[in-house]
């Protein structure tokens, strides 16, 4: 009886009903590659986390068979995860240019740049990863050298889209490669996974080089003003335009922001971003210029409370501070969750007599994704057998699988896939066959994964209804109370408002170790649910509260 062949697995760990912290593994047989490795913004009630990066267990499972990483663009949502997940694999890691030279930023950050093998790419270069051969085929997004990937397997081509967008005019004059798309599309594609950020978004998104001629609107309108503009780090064409402004209407560029610094320094160095000799001046030189001759380029978009135009907003910027008249411009969507923060910055701006230019006022941000006929376009080149729509929320996904059936795609080829599930590919047929452990680590300062559930439910408690200390010292053999109880209140109530709701806890405290009786060998433990029972109910009796409460007991 013939072997039975093995099959290609395609599993999620990250960027499916969620947005961010993308990453995709497929293995056949004994290999395994990675695309992205990104992390995700923590959310409201996750206090305290910094950021959000995929589970791996199931890779530092099958650590032997992972052959290397594949980046496909390098924003933090597909590079942000790297340097916590290469201490645990140290696989090599492929990707453009520009991408590798904001990555080698964050591993500098983690002392990693020894230890990591880089590997830059071009495309139209193929690499051989095991059984994989990984071709690299130029797209658009709003960011430079962004990448879809051909993985050649042993079972059929897959592509992945990788985030995209057709601009048939970009700043960095290259067009997306829709011929090699078409090409492998009339070779036959087995699956496609496509970006279905923007699925259900009608028509096309407007090319980057529309906001180039608003910029240079807004500038001509204000010639006696500074102009700050708060825009993503990473969005290279976008400062590329905001520089090509600023020289035409003789202004100097000031940055201020680590990460739009750290961007704007790599770019330069390799090329990406072009600007005139003595444009760009250090942020401590603007006192030296007039307000008509100065761009302030800043990071804070999103209204991120420790930004750079959060802290000029709020007046603890040590270098710039708001005059009137100031023209500020968002050039950047609101990203789902953050509307209240940015929404916040622009009021403070405003109160301060800046003139404030956003989202819907004039069109001064373009999407870095492809709307539904962009998306129709590369599921119509491509041709695929089967389709898993990758990179959005779930109704993003359900957009995309209804545009994928609309174009003539048997509904039943096509799979809205979770993280963690397993989609299993021979030649002629797709099935999704299990899952595997998936989900989310929390990054917290230093520490990786250490805080979980627990932990967020307990600084939830806290955050909302305070905590409660109840110190006892007691006689070991007897269990006589030696002294206290004593109580320590913080987030709870105002103690020197609240004397007799304390004195009143002490006595219930007191009470409560009066009336039981103490036998040798009482844990100290039960004495504490005594102890947490009694206050609990007292508490709520007179506050309609319930603080966390931890009772300690001293043992003499």
């Amino acid at each position: 009886m013939a072997a039975k062949k093995p099959k290609l697995k395609v599993i999620s760990l990250g960027g499916l009903q969620e947005i961010g912290k993308n990453m995709t593994v497929f293995e056949y047989n004994q290999d395994i590659i990675i695309v992205d490795c990104g992390l995700a913004f923590p959310e409201d009630e996750m206090l305290g986390i910094d950021m959000v990066i995929p589970d791996i267990s199931y890779l530092e499972k099958n650590k032997d068979k992972v052959r290397g990483i594949v980046l496909t663009h390098g924003h933090e949502d597909h590079i942000g995860a790297l340097p916590y997940i290469l201490k645990e694999l140290n696989v090599p890691v492929f990707g453009t240019l520009l991408t590798i030279g904001l990555l080698e930023n964050k591993l500098k950050e983690h002392g990693l740049m020894d230890t990591t093998r880089r590997h830059v790419v071009v495309p139209g270069e193929s690499i051989k990863l095991g059984s994989f051969n990984v071709e690299f085929i130029h797209t658009n997004h709003s960011i430079a050298d962004a990448v879809a990937l051909a993985i050649h397997t042993p079972v059929g081509v897959v592509i992945h889209t990788g985030d995209f967008k057709v601009d048939y005019t970009p700043i960095d004059g290259g067009a997306i490669d829709l011929q090699r798309f078409a090409q492998l599309g009339s070779e036959g594609v087995l699956l496609l996974l496509s970006d279905s950020t923007n699925a259900s978004r009608p028509g096309f998104t407007m090319s980057e080089k529309t906001v180039g001629g608003v910029f240079d609107r807004i500038f001509e309108e204000t010639p006696d003003n500074r102009i700050m503009i708060a825009t993503f780090s990473s969005n290279i064409h976008r400062i590329q335009q905001i520089v090509n402004s600023a020289v035409k209407f003789n202004r100097k560029i000031a940055i201020i922001g680590r990460s739009m610094l750290n961007a704007v320094k790599t770019s330069i160095e390799l090329e990406y971003l072009v600007m005139p000799e003595n444009t760009l001046i250090d942020i401590s030189e603007i006192k030296n210029y007039n307000d008509n001759e100065l761009v302030i380029i800043t990071t804070g978009s999103q209204g991120e409370p420790m930004s750079a135009l959060s802290r000029i907003a709020a007046s603890e910027h040590k270098q710039v501070a708001i005059k009137p008249d100031d023209k500020i411009i968002f050039s950047s969507s609101s990203i789902p969750g953050n509307e209240k923060m940015i929404s916040k910055v622009i009021n403070e701006l405003i109160k301060k007599g800046a003139d404030v230019v956003y989202e819907g006022m004039a069109d001064v941000h373009v999407s870095g994704h492809a709307c539904r006929e962009e998306l129709k376009l590369i599921l119509t080149l491509t041709k695929p057998k089967f389709f898993m729509p990758v990179h959005g929320e779930y109704s993003h996904l359900t957009s995309h699988k209804e545009l994928a059936v609309s174009l003539g795609m048997n509904k039943r080829n096509v799979f809205v896939m979770s993280i963690g599930e397993v989609l299993e590919l021979s030649k002629n047929e797709a099935k999704v066959t299990g899952t595997v452990k998936a989900g989310q680590v929390l990054i917290d300062g230093l520490g990786v994964g250490d805080v979980g559930n627990i932990v967020l439910r307990d600084r939830k408690h806290l955050s909302e209804d305070g905590l409660m200390i109840v110190v006892v010292a007691m006689e070991k053999e007897s269990g006589a109370v030696i002294s206290g109880p004593d109580i320590i209140s913080r987030g709870f109530v105002y103690v020197r408002e609240s004397e007799d709701l304390l004195d009143g806890a002490k006595k219930a405290v007191a009470d409560v170790l009066m009336d039981y009786e103490y036998k040798n060998g009482t844990s100290w433990n039960y004495i504490k649910g005594l102890i947490k029972d009694e206050l609990k109910d007292y508490l709520w009796q007179k506050t309609k509260r319930s603080p966390m409460i931890l009772p300690i007991i001293m043992e003499v």
